[in-house]
Order: C-alpha cells, then structure tokens, then sequence
C-alpha cells in the first residue's frame, strides 16, 4: 500500500423507516393495518382485501375525516342546529373549520340539507344542516 494513499470516506446512508398503525374502516373486517414507509416507498400489511391497501395509503398520505358538529340558532324550537360536512376534510384542518363554525349564529327556520358555509376553510367542502329546525311559536 502506498503511504500517501489517501482515505476514502464511505458514506453509509441511513435507511429511514416509518410506521404508523391504522384500523381500516373501509369493511367490517376492521383489519389492524400497518403502513411502512421507506425510502419514499409505501407498503400496507395487515389488510385482508385490496381496499384495505388503498385506505391505508391515503389515511398515511392525507387523513381526511367527516366533521360533524352543531351551531347555535336563534328563534329555533332547540338552541342548537347539527350539521355536517357535505364531504371529507383534511384532517388538519378540522379545528380551524371548527372555529368558524363555533362563532356562527343563525336563525331559524332552516331546512335539511340547506348549506350553512360554502368551502369552509377553503376546503372546497361545503356544511349544511343535518336535519330541519323550525321557529319556535311564542304564544301569549
């Protein structure tokens, strides 16, 4: 060997191993799923049907959830009017969705179905009245 021979550096790169645990709610099997990523490619194990697979990549990838909640209304026969989301929200976004609606206050009548915010939160999803609330009758 010659001694002016220099080192070389081996540079050893670290495989990086991600795992997160799911449960599928796509069937009724509810299979305990479990999503590796490594070296950006993703693998789901545990599923016993293929939808399994598809739902576990998209809940590791970009969870989305329903919200559902209620608002408060004036002049309604209940104080409060329970709505849901016309679609799936980034979970992420959950609590600022929950902050307007939370400062919301409407008025009765409304009707099942009616949109109480068009694209929350720039979601592109809108929440509308989960059931019908008329006024309250006051009788003297």
């Amino acid at each position: 060997m010659n001694k002016k021979m220099t080192a070389i550096k081996k540079i050893v790169t670290r495989q990086v191993f991600i795992t997160r645990e799911f449960i599928c709610i796509v069937c009724p099997n509810s299979c305990r799923l479990t999503v590796t990523e490594n070296d950006g490619k993703i693998t789901v194990s545990g599923n016993e049907c293929p939808r399994g697979e598809k739902h576990g990549i998209h809940e590791y990838r970009e969870p989305t959830r329903m919200l559902t909640t209620t608002v408060a209304i004036n002049g309604g026969i209940l104080p409060r009017l329970p709505v849901i989301s016309a679609g799936e929200i980034p979970k992420a976004r959950i609590r600022d969705c929950l902050e307007v609606l939370y400062k919301m206050k409407l008025n009765a009548p409304l009707r099942c179905g009616d949109i109480i915010a068009k694209n929350i939160c720039d979601t592109g999803v809108d929440v509308v009245a989960s059931r019908s609330m008329y006024r309250k009758e006051v009788y003297a």
